[in-house]
């Protein structure tokens, strides 16, 4: 819509259908001049986005230099329109300019006053200074709710980035706008602020070149840029503007942070299909290739797709959408297309590819002569205060937790593995109870700085970058274990977004989880957290904990049954570090007998998995509840003659693995264990050795030989209460010298 030689375009960001129709408009109008909506600052960077080395999404990012913290982004896809309005007026000799308040006019002296994404004010106009209220919310969504749709995104789809014969779209979007911004009344002193530097900017290019000039601007601003303002009134509006030093340069952005979901208010719900809107743009069978991609990223994950479904997919989208009174399918039409045809109903199989079609996966990247300074400026501000110099050679760090700097280096390495940089490397957690020390293990490498830039995409410092990283992480994470796994890493590296974040996951995840496997593993991590909280000032999690150990004690009888030797392994060692970690805390008597009861439940049911039940025994033996008479007992019963072989070597591998010490010590399982070797044939004898030696590969030189020396006297006397075999005890000599050559360390020969 042109008005004294300038036209302005109102588009949806980061919306293909405003793109491909404002490029269009371009072509048609050969501007002099292109004016974007963007900081007014960043106008010398604006010709960056054509370079042949810059691959979008990408962001214009803004910082004051003395708080990088105080961030904005102006991000910018393939299918923006900001970005295809830049590369048109590369491409055609066009001045390039951005018209903007300043980007130091978002940053008040103590802190930023607009929104931190820049541009989330075409959908979302916020007013933080003078506590005015918010005027308007979700204009498009105003619009869309006007027309009968639900959600502003499927209108605008439907009306703009989708319509096969839109006609004059920007002086239609500029007509809604009007009759929608007259009935909302006055907006916030920030936003009036921005459209008054708009309209100057506008007026002094007007000025300066002969010819027509193409504002670009969110569909929200158009009408107040096209209204009558007096200069003098525009300036006043401007007056005591801030002028903060502030930085700016482009760093590589991810597709998923375009979404919504995602918390960026001017975002798209799905910038997967945005992107394929764009590239398909102009083609009938952009339906149909959605679909094919669909099936290729099934069929990469082994799932069988015939063309026969995709064929009856395609028809039924097609159908939905008439039934739905719109103009094509939309990749909701399609999702709900493939559910039925492709997913046979499972609406749960879509959301294993949903966020890799819907999200995508792609990863901007800039020019090798892009400023990188955000994390690194950060990084080497954090490097002086902790006192810490980089250096290519390995050197050794200790550091006590209860003291100032010690915490403070601690926390900051611990963020930087977080990021991918291993400049710290832990060396010695510190297992013990109550523990303020650790040991790392200090060496910089050059491709660090590299990794730092990577990161930019989370965040300007190394806090939020962080931040940003474990919670997406933990938006990702499957399974209670790994969740819990990132709380404790969120809270040993002082993250407190992240830290809300993964304990608000974990118990949702806790409350709706019953598989035992997942809740034993989540144990350690909460009990080694809770462990840390005297240290690091963390809240206890001591609840949630108790709660987790009793749900995997209920659960523990029904996951140890008839299980195959992968399976009971994986649960035996489970239960292993479960027990370590909950005698690590010391919850409270019920929480303990719960426990308890449960593993007595797996030793009495008949069903239970040999491995594990020796297990069970072990643990319930080591905790006082079985007596070293009903566990010699025990074993007497379970590694006798009339016990299959393979089930008495299952139950004696999962009591003694890892725990062959108590051998040497203890007189009544020795006995037993004594009982059952005679009792083996030699053949079986010589098939289990490598089993003997799983067990009492824990044990060091000197435990060996104390456990030769009890089992065979200092003098290789044959025990006391062995009754010597019809031949002279022969066989029984040669089961113990292959034994005794076990435990030593030698070659069987067997």
């Amino acid at each position: 819509m042109a008005r004294d030689g300038i036209s302005y375009f109102g588009i949806r960001h980061h919306g293909p259908g405003s793109a491909g129709s404002l490029v269009k408009a371009l072509q048609e109008l050969q501007p002099v001049a292109v004016l974007i909506e963007g900081p007014v600052d960043a106008t010398p960077l604006l010709p960056l986005l054509a370079s042949p080395d810059m691959k979008p999404p990408v962001a214009l990012l803004c910082y004051p230099e003395d708080d990088p913290a105080a961030t904005s982004f102006w991000p910018f896809a393939e299918f923006s329109p900001e970005y295809q309005a830049a590369l048109w007026a590369v491409a055609n000799k066009a001045a390039l300019r951005f018209i903007d308040l300043p980007s130091a006019a978002r940053f008040a002296e103590k802190g930023p006053e607009g929104p931190t994404d820049a541009d989330a004010a075409e959908t979302e106009v916020t007013e933080e200074h003078n506590e005015e209220p918010t005027r308007i919310q979700d204009p498009i969504g105003t619009l869309a709710r006007a027309a009968g749709y639900e959600d502003g995104e499927s209108w605008w789809s439907d009306i703009i980035e989708q319509n096969p014969a839109p006609g004059p779209i920007f002086a239609a979007i500029a007509d809604a706008m009007t009759t929608l911004r007259d009935g909302e009344g006055a907006i916030g002193k920030f936003e009036a602020m921005r459209e008054a530097h708009m309209r100057l900017e506008i007026a002094a290019a007007r000025k300066e070149f002969v010819g027509p000039l193409a504002v670009v601007c969110g569909a929200w601003h158009v009408p107040a840029l096209q209204a009558a303002h007096t200069q003098k009134s525009d300036q006043a509006l401007l007056k005591g503007i801030g002028r903060r030093k502030t930085t700016m340069t482009f760093a590589p952005w991810t597709g998923p942070r375009l979404a919504l979901g995602y918390g960026y208010g001017a975002g798209v719900v799905a910038p997967g299909w945005c992107k394929h809107l764009w590239q398909t743009r102009g083609q009938d069978d952009a339906s149909v290739l959605w679909l094919a991609r669909i099936a290729s990223v099934l069929r990469a994950k082994g799932h069988m797709i015939s063309t026969a479904s995709l064929i009856e997919a395609e028809r039924l989208a097609r159908a939905l959408a008439a039934i739905r009174e719109r103009p094509k399918p939309g990749f909701e039409e399609l999702r709900d297309a493939s559910v039925s045809a492709l997913f046979n109903g499972e609406a749960l199989l879509w959301k294993m590819v949903e966020a890799e079609l819907l999200l995508g996966a792609d990863v901007g990247e800039i020019p090798a002569d892009t400023p990188l300074a955000p994390l690194i400026d950060d990084l080497q501000r954090n490097q002086k205060a902790a006192r810490l110099k980089p250096e290519a050679l390995e050197r050794e760090l200790s550091l006590d937790l209860r003291s100032e700097s010690g915490l403070f280096r601690s926390t900051l390495l611990h963020r930087l593995n977080v990021l991918g940089v291993s400049w710290g490397r832990l060396t010695d957690v510190g297992r013990s109870r109550g523990t303020f020390r650790e040991r790392w293990m200090l060496a910089w490498q050059p491709e660090y700085a590299v990794r730092l830039v990577e990161n930019l995409v989370y965040g300007p410092t190394i806090e939020k970058a962080a931040n940003g990283r474990l919670i997406q992480m933990i938006g990702a994470a499957a399974t209670l274990d790994a969740l819990a796994t990132l709380v404790q890493s969120a809270i040993t590296a002082a993250l407190s977004d992240a830290s809300a974040a993964g304990l608000a996951a974990l118990e949702e995840k806790a409350a709706h989880s019953s598989e035992c496997l997942e809740l034993l593993a989540s144990v350690p991590p909460l009990a080694d957290i809770i462990r840390y909280g005297e240290a690091r000032k963390t809240e206890r999690l001591a609840g949630l904990l108790e709660r987790l150990i009793i749900e995997g004690s209920i659960a523990l009888p029904y996951a140890a049954r008839d299980l195959d030797a992968q399976a009971a392994g994986a649960l035996m060692g489970a239960l292993r570090k479960a027990d370590e970690a909950i005698k690590l805390v010391e919850p409270g008597e019920p929480v303990l007998e719960a426990w308890r009861n449960g593993l007595a439940a797996v030793l009495d049911s008949s069903r239970s998995t040999p491995l594990v039940a020796g297990c069970a025994a072990h643990l319930l033996y080591e905790a006082g509840r079985l007596s070293a008479e009903a566990t010699g007992d025990l074993l007497a019963k379970r590694l006798s003659p009339g016990t299959p072989v393979a089930d008495a070597a299952a139950f004696f591998e999962g009591f003694f693995s890892g725990a062959g010490q108590r051998l040497i010590y203890d007189d009544g399982l020795r006995g037993a264990v004594d009982a059952w070797l005679a009792s083996l044939d030699e053949e079986s004898f010589v098939a289990h050795l490598p089993l003997l030696r799983r067990v009492f590969s824990n044990l060091d030189n000197m435990e060996r030989r104390r456990l030769i020396e009890a089992v065979l006297g200092r003098r290789a006397s044959l025990p006391a209460g062995l009754t010597p075999a019809p031949d002279g005890g022969e066989a029984w000599r040669r089961h113990f010298g292959l034994l005794a050559k076990l435990l030593a360390g030698e070659p069987s020969n067997g």
